[in-house]
């Protein structure tokens, strides 16, 4: 037995110990709530907070903060212990130095995968990308304090800047930059969504990936909680209900998308933190996958 599921058994018996104990108490857990009404974006990683917290056999009430919207708020809110006590965002050295995170990457990894929103009217959306040089042209544009600006940058991109999701969406709408790199879980939701401009397309057929995780992070101090989320999330992805959550929402993307028969150029992300779990392969989506997974249930 590894040191790490050593210690997951003795809390899930110090879990069951403490709910015996206290069964009265209630854990009140608090998230950001969603930018904007009908923002998809967070319906998994509710789900996902929900699963786990059931899966620990707790009572709990999750709590969306109403007044928290933007993810570096949520982000400072969190390291000063206001308001929320749990964030979930893509992870980096600096937010593990300043956060606690649960290291179990709640969406597979797809977070690192990244196809490209481009307006209609630029030449990127016709020109032929066969190789990293012919990308490494064209400017995208992201938020100024997302991880991911700086992975584009150490790898060669002139990033143009935006101070949130809203003002990147309006500079591509703007033609001001060429593209806007969104995860797998994101893009297609967005270019659907109500008000979206309709002259934002996807780049078909290319993809961008690097190796990134997405966690559940918590206050340093809150050690407990961190303990309760990854007792959950494991219990959860041994008994098949965390693939099975996954798949419900990402399954129809991921068959449209079809990851494994476009052009995708991997970068190199400096920013991973030397703890990611890269080697836990149940932990990480591997294109194809969901594919042979339905083959196999046949």
């Amino acid at each position: 037995m590894t040191a790490k599921r050593f210690a997951v058994v003795i809390f899930a018996v110090s879990l069951s110990f403490f709910c015996t104990g206290t069964h009265a108490a209630t854990w009140i857990v608090t998230y950001p709530g969603p930018l904007y009404d009908g923002d998809e974006r967070h319906e998994y990683p509710e789900a996902v907070l929900k699963l786990a917290l059931e899966k620990t056999g707790v009572r709990f009430n999750m709590v969306p903060s109403k007044r928290i919207k933007y993810q570096s708020k949520a982000l400072r809110q969190l390291r000063e212990n206001i308001e929320v006590n749990v964030v979930w965002s893509m992870t980096d050295r600096q937010r593990e130095d300043d956060l606690l995170p649960i290291r179990i990457p709640i969406a597979k990894g797809l977070i690192g995968w990244r196809v490209m929103l481009t307006h209609k009217n630029k030449p990127f959306y016709t020109k032929n990308v066969s190789s990293l040089a012919d990308l490494l042209v064209y400017s995208p544009v992201q938020g100024i304090d997302w991880p991911d600006t700086k992975i584009l940058q150490a790898n060669g991109f002139n990033v143009i800047g935006a101070q949130n999701h809203s003002e990147a969406a309006t500079l591509l709408s703007r033609q001001q930059a060429d593209f806007y790199p969104r995860s797998v879980i994101e893009a297609l939701s967005e270019l659907q969504q109500e008000g979206a401009d309709p002259d934002i397309r996807l780049k078909e057929g290319l993809a961008l990936q690097y190796k990134a995780a997405m966690y559940f992070f918590v206050n340093k101090r809150n050690v407990t909680l961190a303990r309760l989320l990854e007792v959950g999330l494991e219990r959860a992805i041994e008994d098949g209900s965390f693939d099975e959550l996954f798949y419900q929402y990402h399954g129809p993307m991921l068959k449209k998308l079809a990851l494994e028969k476009i052009t995708h150029f991997n970068l190199d992300n400096p920013l991973l933190p030397l703890k990611t779990p890269i080697d836990e392969l149940k932990y990480w989506y591997v294109p194809g996958q969901f594919e042979a997974l339905k083959k196999a249930a046949k």
